[in-house]
Order: C-alpha cells, then sequence, then structure tokens
C-alpha cells in the first residue's frame, strides 16, 4: 500500500513555487496578492482562511482577509467583492463559504471578477474546463490532480467513481477524470445520495474519489483488491479521549481500506493541504495573466 502523503507533495509544490515568486520580487516586481472575504465566526472557515493566510507567507504571496459580521446584507457584500474585482494590487479573490443564509452563494460567486476567480467557482471558469479550454479548475479537484501527478497514478483507461456531485468537488472532478489529458482519460461514474446499489459501482471501481461528508462510510468490503482511493471528505468526531475533544474523520473506513488499497490518502494529510496548494497555483496563474 502506498500512501499518498498530500502534506509532503504541497511542501515540494510550495518550495518550487516560492523560488518562482522569489525571482519575480528580484527583478522589483510586486508578490502575487490573495484576498480572502470571510463572512461570520464559522470556526471551520476560519481555521481554513488562516491557514490560507499562512500558505501564502509561505510561498511569498501578500494576502487579505476582509472579516465581516453575519449581518452584512447581500449588496454590501456584493458592493465590497466589486471594489476588490477593481483593485489593480489584487490577483485573485475568493469568498469563503458556507455564506449566511440570507446571502445568494451563487450571486456572490458570479460577482467575482472571472480573471481573479482563483476558487474556480464562476460559470466562465466551469465552463471553460467543460470545454477543456485554459482555466481556474477549482481548488480541491486541481489538488488531486497534482497528487495524480506527482505521484505518478495511472489513470488512462481505469474506471473512476467519484462519489458526490457538488459543483465545488464532484462534478468538476468528474469532467476532469474523464477528459483526453494527463492523469485523465477515465471512465468515470459520478454517484450521489440518489445512487442505488452503490456497492455495485464501488467493487468495479478502479480509483474511487469519496466525497460525500460522511466519516468511515466507505468500507473495505465495498472495494475491490488494489483500489486507489482518494478520500476527500474530512469531518469533526466527537472524541472525549482526544484533547481537542474530536478527531478528524475522512469518508473512507481507513484502518481496513489501507489493507486492501495499492494507494490511499489519510485524513488528515492527504487532499486537504493540496487544496490550499491548487489555490496558491491557481493565484500565481492569475498573477501572471493580470501583469503581463
Amino acid at each position: 500500500m502506498q500512501l499518498l502523503n498530500g502534506i509532503q507533495v504541497a511542501k515540494k509544490i510550495k518550495e518550487d513555487l516560492a523560488i518562482e515568486v522569489n525571482a519575480l520580487t528580484e527583478k522589483g516586481k510586486r508578490p502575487p496578492h490573495l484576498a480572502a472575504i470571510l463572512v461570520g465566526l464559522d470556526g471551520a472557515s476560519q481555521t481554513y482562511v488562516n491557514s490560507k493566510e499562512s500558505d501564502c507567507k509561505k510561498v511569498g504571496f501578500d494576502s487579505t482577509v476582509y472579516r465581516y459580521p453575519d449581518t452584512i446584507t447581500e449588496n454590501e457584500l456584493l458592493a465590497h467583492i466589486d471594489a476588490i474585482n477593481n483593485n489593480e494590487g489584487i490577483d485573485g479573490l475568493i469568498v469563503q463559504l458556507p455564506l449566511p443564509k440570507h446571502i445568494s452563494e451563487p450571486k456572490v460567486t458570479q460577482k467575482i471578477n472571472p480573471a481573479k476567480d482563483v476558487d474556480g467557482f464562476h460559470s466562465h471558469s466551469l465552463g471553460n474546463l467543460i470545454k477543456g479550454a485554459d482555466t481556474f479548475i477549482p481548488a480541491t479537484p486541481y489538488g488531486i490532480l497534482l497528487m495524480l501527478e506527482l505521484y505518478k497514478i495511472e489513470t488512462e483507461g481505469k474506471h473512476c467513481v467519484i462519489i458526490g456531485r457538488s459543483n465545488i468537488v464532484g462534478r468538476p472532478m468528474s469532467i476532469i477524470m474523464s477528459q483526453d489529458r494527463d492523469y485523465g482519460n477515465c471512465t468515470v461514474t459520478l454517484c450521489h445520495s440518489h445512487s442505488t446499489n452503490l456497492e455495485h459501482y464501488l467493487k468495479d471501481a478502479d480509483i474511487v474519489i469519496a466525497a460525500l461528508g460522511k466519516p468511515g462510510f466507505i468500507k473495505a468490503s465495498m472495494l475491490k483488491e488494489g483500489v486507489i482511493v482518494i478520500d476527500v471528505g474530512i469531518t469533526r468526531v466527537e472524541d472525549i479521549l482526544n484533547p481537542r475533544g474530536y478527531v478528524l474523520k475522512g469518508d473512507v473506513d481507513f484502518e481496513h481500506v489501507k489493507d486492501i488499497a495499492s494507494a490511499i490518502t489519510p485524513v488528515p494529510g492527504g487532499v486537504g493541504p493540496l487544496t490550499r496548494v491548487g489555490l496558491l497555483k491557481n493565484t500565481f496563474k492569475a498573477y501572471l495573466s493580470l501583469n503581463k
């Protein structure tokens, strides 16, 4: 069994990115600048944004976090996004999800300038992804692609089963894995909450990408020997024996599945660090495009 260590892969990519940024700043150019909007006090969102700030610092990016109370109106938030869209000193913009219920997530993601849409959620980005055109790949699918590439995981002709159809992971991942590209060319089955006989599809899968948010849902008995498992799920599970009061669990029963898998990502330390790396690489891409 090969452990697909996202921490090690992310470290290597960030080191390479830092060298590129340093080369630019030594020529007198400003570094790339990533802005994040955080609405409310959701603990997981705050932790994630803090991690992004730390990543930016490590590679030499500038970063700004705009923090707003959850009482902000939709129109006020859209106006703030517009201001960042028009700020030539900012290359990438993300709005941390989820948002309060009174704010439309589709309206917010559509308001972001497609040239700064480093999360890859704008319909312009997703449309280009479908067409196979150059675009910003959503950060988590991009991170998975980077992992497949750096570990040289053979995908061509394989049956890839993706569980979860969100616009953030499942749908874009199904497009990427089916495309005629390096680390694509799979036959893809996209399963979701209304899929029947899920185990039938999993038993036939050469590659499983799980993004459903149900800790430990996928058992070893559902999979075949030698399967490659990419676990995107991460859920806090109460654990009174843990000093933090909880442990982080993926969608896959790791302790048992690792015994039959040929390669598997851990949780934490698998896909998560590469999601943030995908965001950094998208920001660098935006910077180069906006500052030709």
